[in-house]
């Protein structure tokens, strides 16, 4: 019997209105904790990361992570699996992924290896410069043509359009890839903002397909670990529905990135 968690969960709830209440089944997003091991070179797997995400597509977070965080390179990912350990419980066996990678692993940053988990409302906590942050750059910066202004209105609504788990509990954070006419190339959804980026560029990675490309667009504001890992992997333009932070604009300033905030299909702001 398949016990991999679902992404929704069936909870019963009441609604209370002004006429009353009533009793219900309603769905709300998975959240749990996913710990990504890593093995290189021969050495035995060991814990760099946990956070808690919604179930699915485990294997392309583990990869996207990896590879934003500069721990690793698309093409020395060898492979990714769930740990078989006999010591883990039947509830850990599908929540624990390992990559093993061809080549020794970079040294794990700082903010891992005084912290070794996460939520998923935190994504780079402990990042102090923008320096740091463009330090782990696995790729040049974005060289394609970029997105016009009209082009970038419209990427909202179509990463919308593909949030299926968000129409059944609108809880969850989306984030997808998309060229510079505005084509969507993969999208993913996760309770952790951060997450769903690491799946997308994840998807690629796994698919041997480079990362980087014209957008990025996020369903939420543009923070400054999401301008990393765009940055990371050398993405053209962050487009955010939200607004971004100073330190998110700095970044992508340096990082020769466009960055489009408060995006709608009437407007949008560029920052840099």
């Amino acid at each position: 019997m398949d016990r991999r968690p679902g992404r929704t969960v069936r909870v019963a709830v009441t609604t209370h209105t002004a006429d009353g209440e009533s009793r219900s089944d309603d769905r709300v997003v998975a959240e749990e904790p996913l710990e990504i091991r890593i093995a290189a070179a021969g050495l035995p797997a060991v814990r760099a990361w946990v956070t808690m995400r919604t179930p699915g597509h485990d294997f392309e977070l583990a990869a996207g992570w990896a590879v934003c965080e500069g721990l690793t390179t698309p093409s020395a990912i060898r492979t990714v699996a769930y740990c078989t350990d006999v010591d883990l419980s039947p509830e850990e066996e599908l929540n624990v992924v390992t990559l093993h990678l061809d080549s020794q692993a970079a040294a794990a940053p700082a903010r891992h290896r005084a912290q070794s988990a996460g939520s998923s409302a935190c994504g780079v906590c402990g990042k102090d410069s923008v320096r740091e942050a463009l330090a782990v750059r696995t790729a040049s910066p974005w060289s394609g043509p970029r997105a016009s202004a009209d082009v970038v209105r419209r990427l909202p609504e179509a990463l919308r359009s593909q949030q299926k788990v968000f129409d059944q509990t609108g809880g969850v954070h989306a984030a997808a890839l998309a060229t510079h006419d505005g084509r969507i190339l993969v999208a993913r959804e996760d309770v952790g903002r951060h997450n769903a980026v690491d799946k997308v560029v994840g998807a690629r990675v796994l698919r041997g397909e480079p990362p980087a490309e014209a957008c990025l667009v996020v369903s939420g504001r543009a923070g400054f670990e999401l301008v990393q890992k765009a940055a990371a992997v050398g993405i053209g333009a962050m487009v955010a529905v939200g607004a971004p932070t100073s330190l998110s604009v700095q970044l992508a300033e340096q990082a020769g990135m466009d960055l489009w905030g408060f995006t709608s299909p009437a407007r949008v702001v560029r920052f840099c």
